[in-house]
């Protein structure tokens, strides 16, 4: 089973027990991350894809650690015109352990059960009202002629 979910800007494909390293996160270490923003996920072969995020499903994930890149150089420069500029960067980062992918539970789908009961009965309701407003007036129709 693997997720790709969207943070920081960005797409990462996970699965339980990777170790990604995103843009740092405000989190301590030792702390849990959850990422609910889920683009794709594919279990066992069904795919599900989102549009844009798949509703229900949630990645867990611990932070192990914050820390900078690799230095990278920038340098500027014009021909001839004798301009010259070195900086270097460190971009910082979050290494997280993604420990589980959580898919909804059977409590949910129950959840979900009753709302389109609950919806079914209002639909019922409404046509009755409508059926009583329709007779009223063809009885007030028929005092009045």
């Amino acid at each position: 089973m693997y997720a790709v979910i969207e943070a920081c800007g960005k797409q990462y494909k996970v699965t339980k027990g990777d170790v990604v390293f995103f843009e740092k996160l405000e989190v301590e270490e030792g702390k849990k991350v959850t990422f609910d923003k889920v683009v794709l996920l594919s279990d066992d072969g069904k795919v599900e894809v989102g549009a844009p995020y798949v509703k229900g499903i949630k990645v867990e994930g611990k932070v192990v650690a914050h820390g900078k890149g690799k230095k990278i150089i920038v340098f500027k420069y014009k021909a001839k015109k004798n301009y010259r500029r070195k900086q270097g960067h460190r971009q910082p980062y979050t290494k997280v352990e993604i420990t589980a992918i959580k898919l909804p539970t059977a409590k949910k789908e129950t959840a979900e059960e009753k709302t389109v009961e609950t919806a079914a009965k209002t639909t019922t309701k409404k046509t009755t009202t409508a059926k009583k407003a329709t007779t009223k007036k063809e009885t007030t129709a028929k005092t009045e002629a």
